[in-house]
């Protein structure tokens, strides 16, 4: 088996060490990936730094072509991909293939705004003082970026981090999750074939305990993360950095009383589970309204009960394994823990080895941590409320706020949760886990700061520069 490089300023390298990567569900060796050398990480952090004025320069031809060649590679090389995210992750294949799909729509429409980010003039004669005078108001780089991505996406959350950077100009390091850096390493090979400056992007996978003296380098004053709780962390080791953090929840998905509860029980069912949980906006907690409370649970286990659970390979899988067995003891303890102490499991509840079963929770106390705490598993928790109020407060009353989906066909109340639920996006008649490549991500309290989706992620990477213009006549 042959050592992948990793892609230091645009050419292939290796080091002194590598990672050997595991496929979750067979726990053999998908492959092996050459790590950095410290000296290596410097040279690629030196090279970022010196073409940043450089990449910024990029007229909007060159950085939109780059960026339209790097989709249509991937939608040429899809299945390679696909291929390649389910023996590093574990993602069941027709999960692999549509993940393929979204980062081909991801470096589309950065080309796309890479083309149009045309800036804002704003004539200043509104008042007196500003007779004769015009702004133009441009966005530019705040500098080179450290993107830091997960192994759950292992290639369109990558996306998420190289494309709006490469978009606006900013170089870009990326330090891809251990767990899953082959798919990343694709991604540098495709970028490393566009006409970008070399040091415009590096992929370096390594341990994450190498990676923190790029946290306080002065040289790279953005940091882009998306995980788990650490990024906290990251934010107060850099105090003065412009850091983006996507941390993840525990989303809710609301059934009222109108709802078709087929269709809830159908998507609520396919999204708690189709990635074994492992999912930032996947359903956890299902709050359902009193008066259809029996009848939706009931169909909410069948269809459950109902899904593909199995090898990653086969097209038919819908559930497969999680990360590591580690991973899946944790989970299958936290289900185990809330039956302790009073909860009923309706379904699931057991673990074979890295896979567990699709579960759903009863009567959970409101301490358990499958309710409060992000299970990042294949477990849904229901719990039963009086009405919408009570249901809305109920989403409300967590530290989390990423997304939350809300099944009703009343306008008014869709307006209502729009209005009164603290999270960074609502999805009406669909669960939370629905997000488009193009809309603002993110969300407020311990789910982060911030905001991706490909343009306000290239606002987020960037500042405004006004430059103002006198002696006009307007």
């Amino acid at each position: 088996m042959s050592t992948r490089p990793f892609w230091l300023a645009g050419t292939a390298a290796t080091g002194d060490t590598e990672i050997t990567v595991v496929n979750p569900y067979t726990g053999r060796p998908a492959g092996t990936v050459a790590v950095p050398t410290a000296a290596q990480i410097e040279e690629a952090v030196a090279a970022a730094h010196a073409v940043a004025d450089e990449t910024a320069a990029l007229p909007a031809h060159v950085r939109a072509d780059a960026l339209a060649h790097v989709s249509r590679r991937i939608g040429e090389r899809a299945e390679e991909i696909a291929q390649t995210i389910t023996a590093e992750s574990g993602k069941p294949i027709r999960w692999a293939r549509g993940e393929v799909g979204r980062a081909v729509s991801v470096f589309r429409l950065a080309a796309e705004e890479a083309r149009r980010d045309s800036g804002e003039l704003q004539r200043l004669d509104t008042d007196a003082g500003g007779t004769g005078r015009m702004a133009l108001i441009r966005r530019v780089p705040k500098g080179p970026v450290l993107g830091i991505s997960p192994f759950n996406f292992p290639l369109n959350l990558v996306a998420h981090k190289i494309a709006p950077a490469l978009a606006v100009g900013a170089p870009i390091i990326l330090k891809p999750a251990p767990a899953t850096p082959m798919t990343a390493l694709i991604l540098g090979e495709i970028v490393a074939e566009t006409e970008l400056p070399g040091g415009a992007l590096s992929v370096l996978p390594m341990p994450n305990e190498r990676a923190a003296p790029l946290i306080t380098d002065e040289r790279l004053p953005v940091i882009s993360f998306t995980g788990g709780q650490f990024g906290w962390e990251l934010q107060r080791r850099a105090p003065h950095k412009h850091v983006t953090l996507e941390l993840g929840g525990n989303a809710a998905a609301v059934v009222l009383a109108d709802a078709d509860l087929d269709w809830a029980a159908q998507r609520v069912a396919l999204f708690g589970n189709n990635q074994a949980g492992q999912v930032c906006i996947g359903v956890q907690r299902v709050i359902v309204e009193d008066a259809v409370h029996d009848a939706f649970v009931g169909k909410l286990v069948e269809r459950v009960e109902a899904l593909g659970v199995g090898d990653p390979a086969d097209p038919d899988t819908e559930v497969g394994p999680l990360v590591d067995e580690a991973a899946a003891e944790r989970v299958e303890a936290w289900v185990n823990e809330a039956a302790e102490a009073g909860a009923t499991i309706l379904t699931g509840g057991t673990r074979d080895g890295v896979t567990v079963a699709p579960t759903v929770v009863a009567d959970a106390p409101a301490d358990a941590k499958v309710v409060r705490e992000e299970v990042f598993g294949p477990v849904l928790v229901v719990q039963r409320v009086a009405d919408t109020d009570a249901a809305f407060a109920a989403v409300n009353d967590s530290d989390f706020g990423l997304q939350a989906g809300v099944f009703t066909r009343d306008l008014p109340t869709a307006f209502r949760a729009h209005r009164e639920l603290e999270v960074g996006g609502v999805v009406i008649g669909d669960v939370p886990t629905f997000r488009a490549d193009q809309m603002p991500y993110g969300g407020v309290r311990k789910s982060g700061v911030g905001k991706e989706g490909v343009r306000s992620a290239m606002d987020d990477l960037t500042y405004e520069r006004v430059l103002v213009l006198t002696g006009i006549d307007l």
